[in-house]
């Protein structure tokens, strides 16, 4: 077995950035399906900003795909908690004004 050496700053930055990349990608989708295009935009590259760090990071040393896989996992979990509430509570307000974009 190889010695492996985990910087914990460096893995919870992976967590971190991969947690706020699916947060950031479930913004982004959401902004699509309602066809909003400056937000689409504006999430699309927020996304890749993000997605960079994580993959820079972890192609280094193949240990910190865990810390990314399980950073995925709370972001999505946590952007899908806040975005959708649960059923007989009533829908978000509507933004005010047209839709920028």
């Amino acid at each position: 077995m190889w010695p492996v050496s985990i910087d914990p700053l460096l893995a919870a930055g992976v967590a971190l950035a991969t947690a706020t990349t699916d947060a950031v990608y479930v913004m982004f989708t959401s902004a699509v399906v309602a066809r909003r295009r400056v937000p689409a935009a504006t999430w699309s590259s927020l996304w890749y900003l993000l997605s960079s760090f994580a993959v820079i990071s972890y192609t280094n040393n193949w240990v910190y795909v865990v810390f990314a896989a399980a950073g995925s996992w709370v972001g999505a979990y946590l952007s899908m908690t806040l975005l959708h509430r649960p059923p007989g509570q009533p829908p978000p307000p509507p933004p005010l004004g047209p839709a920028p974009g």
